[in-house]
């Protein structure tokens, strides 16, 4: 369920986890996970907040939780991401501004430079792109360093449609751009 699952594979598994926002489906809530250890070192009492044990926000982060297994959300966000990064491989193919496309699950970013062989930034395409997505309905948000990628956060409730007409005018996007 957590992006941390990736990385088993690897070794790798991490001593804490730091949740929040979508944990409570919108309502404000954070959570610390670690493993026993880690929390036992700690003196009862010094951990919390202000959003600490809030009722209503824990109700809400169980149901959540409880959705994403029963519907196999973290699946799903494997398959809409494995979609996104092969549309995105193909249209690397078609469109020589597109010089790295990257991501883990349902989260992706796509890098706009002037030239793959400098790798130069080109932020003002990309700014184009991102205006072009939402007069055409489609909501993109601008990320890196050099504000040259757009990061794709797709619903992981999404119909395997709604992300096809999503890429499609994303693309057009991009072609309209080049």
């Amino acid at each position: 369920m957590f992006a941390s699952e990736y990385w088993k594979e690897a070794g790798a598994c991490p001593d804490i986890i730091a949740a929040a926002k979508s944990i409570a489906a919108g309502i404000p809530l954070s959570a610390i996970i670690a493993r026993d250890e880690v929390m036992d070192a700690v003196a009862p009492g010094t951990i919390g907040g202000t959003f600490c044990g809030n009722p209503l926000a824990c109700a809400a982060a169980l149901k959540t939780i409880e959705i994403m297994e029963r519907d196999h959300l973290a699946d799903r966000a494997c398959e809409i991401g494995k979609k996104v990064m092969d549309r995105y491989k193909e249209m690397a193919e078609k469109y020589p501004v597109i010089g790295d496309a990257r991501g883990m699950g349902a989260m992706v970013g796509i890098e706009f430079v002037k030239n793959r062989e400098t790798k130069e930034p080109a932020p003002e395409l990309t700014s184009k792109i991102i205006n072009d997505c939402a007069s055409m309905g489609l909501i993109v948000e601008v990320a890196g360093t050099y504000h040259n990628v757009i990061r794709f956060l797709a619903p992981l409730v999404m119909t395997d449609e709604q992300l096809e007409a999503g890429l499609d005018i994303f693309e057009r996007a991009v072609s309209a751009n080049v």
